[in-house]
């Protein structure tokens, strides 16, 4: 072995020595996130048989259970987390109807539930959005995160799992959205494609405060706005219009919108071809 390539091993090993990993495997957490939304919605013929469904959903806490016990020190705690966690499904299931019932009702191309649910990733990541925040509550950070990781690289839809958002949520399109880890979001907000609730510094002595702005009550979103800052509020009622950058609080039944000036000529006022050279 060349001295060069046992130098590159040595720090390598060095360094892993003070790299502390949990032993996730994210093909198996990926697809228990998988299974449980198929167990939530999927309508199968299997899950006509109750006893079919049941043992489903004891698989779905066996691995659970598994998942903790690499995070979480405290084996006694794990059994109750999980308890607690099914018997809170229920509570979700519910949210997640209602914002279904969003998406159904202001789409104006969603034909049936049974479409949202099957190919619409706003409607997956709202609702491993909700699964997440329910673990991170329970101190599980890395699996919340490896959830919440996962619905963002399948639907290009960035929630962190500690922000706190309401009920009857809405995203169309969805591509590009950020949602930071200290937002708060009321009821009956909509968001568009590429919108950003994010910080207006990312300095690490101010992880513990909040950073991210607060989103009230039946606030629209579109396309592309961004909202910066831990004090920046968007009072109830409002509406922000696309492209707007926004780093200072809203009043509520504000209507907020980007100018921008359109010029439109005649092909006549140009006799050539502009020319571009790339």
């Amino acid at each position: 072995m060349t001295t060069s390539l046992t130098s590159i091993l040595q720090l390598l090993h060095q360094a892993k020595l003070g790299l502390s990993t949990p032993a996730f495997h994210k093909k198996q957490v990926e697809n228990w996130i998988e299974n449980l939304f198929n167990w939530l919605f999927i309508t199968q013929n299997d899950y006509q048989n109750f006893g079919y469904f049941e043992s489903k959903a004891k698989e779905l806490e066996i691995e659970l259970q598994s998942f903790l016990k690499i995070e979480l020190s405290d084996r006694e705690n794990i059994d109750l987390i999980v308890k607690s966690f099914f018997e809170e499904v229920l509570n979700i299931y519910n949210q997640l109807l209602e914002d279904l019932q969003v998406i159904l009702e202001f789409d104006p191309a969603a034909k049936s539930k049974g479409e949202v649910v099957l190919a619409y990733p706003g409607f997956f990541a709202i609702a491993v959005y909700r699964i997440t925040h329910l673990i991170w509550q329970h101190n599980a950070f890395i699996l919340a995160r490896l959830l919440s990781e996962y619905a963002h690289s399948k639907t290009g839809i960035d929630i962190h799992p500690a922000a706190k958002i309401g009920k009857k949520f809405f995203i169309d399109h969805g591509t590009g959205i950020v949602i930071g880890e200290t937002a708060t979001i009321g009821h009956n907000v909509k968001i568009y494609q590429g919108v950003t609730l994010g910080a207006l510094s990312v300095s690490k002595e101010k992880q513990n405060q909040k950073r991210h702005p607060t989103i009230e009550d039946n606030v629209i979103i579109y396309a592309n706005a961004t909202i910066l800052g831990g004090e920046t509020v968007i009072g109830h009622d409002s509406t922000i219009g696309g492209n707007v950058w926004i780093t200072a609080s809203i009043p509520s039944y504000s209507l907020v919108y980007h100018k921008s000036e359109i010029i439109v000529k005649t092909k006549e006022v140009f006799p050539e071809a502009l020319n571009f050279s790339i």
